[in-house]
């Protein structure tokens, strides 16, 4: 026995589109803020600190990405 189903979904209205494309934006603009102030508050640390915490000065930017975006990534 086969059957086929086709399921799809309505095409969404203009209005549900420019709400859906406003959260993507606010979304990634969440994830940069985190990038950024992460790197900020890494940065500012001395080399002293950063050693205390097992991180080295060029490690700072993958670590602000896991932060912001994760680990996928």
């Amino acid at each position: 026995m086969a059957y086929a189903s086709h399921n799809s979904t309505a095409p969404l209205s203009l209005v549900a589109r420019f709400t859906e494309i406003l959260d993507q934006a606010r979304e990634s603009y969440a994830a940069w803020r985190v990038y950024r102030k992460t790197c900020a508050e890494l940065s500012s640390l001395s080399a002293r600190d950063l050693d205390d915490l097992g991180i080295g000065r060029g490690e700072i930017r993958r670590i602000a990405m896991d932060a912001a975006y994760g680990q996928a990534r």
